[in-house]
């Protein structure tokens, strides 16, 4: 592992960075309503508003940052990321802060996938799958820290956890100074390299994944991210104070879990452990359904960091493995498309599916959790038994 080097420890900032963008605010949006006066749906745009650039946005960074270079994409979106996310704490008016967010999202659109694609650039073989765990396991781990930080700031007042986004910027005067990208060869001409990158999109092996990451995601970020801190706040009356920290269970369990990716994948293959990954989802949100113990619903979050520990580096290590240096961008880009488009959907999914078809949101909560967690385990199981056949 490449534990001195300044390029490796950009790259893991980058990562911590993307990941702060919704993990660092997720125990404070029951204040936002209060803060705002408005209501569950309208919280979960707060998500949403943030992941929705990355749908239209990250396959033409990729292009660009395939052509170009990383580093000269990578460095503004971490200024603007920093400097939107500081901008909210000075407005009262929630309409700004959703266009804020917006711009933050911008900014955070790339960054995970910009880090993941300098790891397939700079590192090979067994190298690559241990720096592709390592990087997991550290955006676990800052998923844990962040909801605690978010949590404890938001004691405070509610504005003070989007001031914390300043560090971005930091992280941009870094990058900028210490980022030294191999030597590029000619850029392709456009016509010929989205011809290419579009027959990748179209083999079955990628657009498996692509279908398993949005599935992934989609139910994550609206069940557990955005549903699941809701239902804490109204039926057990728990502040972002504690909130945060019982969210942080995911990644503690995620970092651990993935920073032995390097082993597992010795082990099963990707494929394998991505519906390893379902199952432990699965899992997880029938235990959601069933209880009403802040204890179970622990060991519930224990499980969803088992399945984000295995699946994400599996996904990344397939993709960087399936594509050549001169499109990696550009794949990374589209598996970060389908990543928003899972981030942007699922929040409000879920809140409007409980509002809209429940007597109250509480009971949707409960019968979503069911239902999603049924299809992803029976699918999951199904799907792995077919593998190892």
């Amino acid at each position: 592992m490449p534990w001195h080097s300044r390029t490796f420890h950009v790259i893991i900032a980058s990562s911590l960075m993307g990941v702060m963008g919704v993990s660092l605010i997720s125990p404070v949006l029951p204040e936002l309503r209060h803060a705002f006066g408005v209501a569950d749906t309208q919280v979960g745009l707060v998500i949403t508003a943030f992941t929705f650039p990355g749908i239209f946005l990250t396959p033409v960074i990729g292009l660009v940052a395939d052509r170009i270079g990383r580093k000269r994409v990578l460095v503004p979106l971490l200024m603007i990321f920093g400097v939107s996310g500081v901008a909210i704490a000075f407005t009262t008016d929630f309409t700004v802060v959703l266009v804020l967010r917006v711009c933050q999202g911008i900014g955070a659109t790339a960054l995970v996938m910009l880090a993941v694609t300098l790891i397939g650039d700079i590192y090979e073989g067994a190298q690559l799958d241990a720096v592709v765990g390592i990087n997991g396991s550290m955006i676990g781990i800052g998923a844990a820290f962040f909801p605690l930080v978010g949590g404890l700031l938001a004691v405070v007042a509610w504005y003070v956890p989007f001031l914390f986004y300043g560090v971005g910027v930091l992280v941009g005067v870094v990058a900028l100074v210490v980022i030294q990208e191999p030597t590029r060869e000619d850029a392709m001409d456009v016509r010929t390299y989205l011809d290419r990158l579009l027959a990748i999109a179209r083999l079955p092996r990628i657009l498996a994944i692509f279908v398993a990451l949005f599935v992934t995601v989609f139910v994550f970020y609206g069940g557990v991210i955005t549903a699941l801190p809701l239902l804490l706040s109204d039926e057990f009356g728990l502040g972002p104070g504690t909130i945060g920290p019982i969210l942080a269970a995911i990644a503690v369990t995620e970092a651990t879990i993935a920073s032995q990716y390097g082993r597992l994948a010795q082990i099963r293959t990707g494929p394998e452990l991505v519906t390893l990954g379902f199952v432990a989802y699965g899992s997880g949100f029938l235990l959601l359904w069933v209880t009403s113990s802040i204890a179970v619903i622990v060991v519930a979050l224990l499980a969803f960091g088992v399945g984000f520990g295995v699946i994400f580096p599996s996904i990344d290590s397939t993709l960087i493995t399936d594509s050549s240096e001169d499109l990696r961008a550009g794949v990374m880009g589209m598996r970060t498309s389908m990543l928003r488009i899972g981030q942007t959907l699922g929040p409000v999914g879920f809140t409007g599916a409980a509002e809209a078809f429940f007597v109250t949101t509480l009971d949707g909560y409960r019968t979503l959790f069911f239902v999603t967690g049924a299809v992803v385990l029976v699918g999951g199981t199904l799907a792995y038994v077919r593998l190892r056949r």
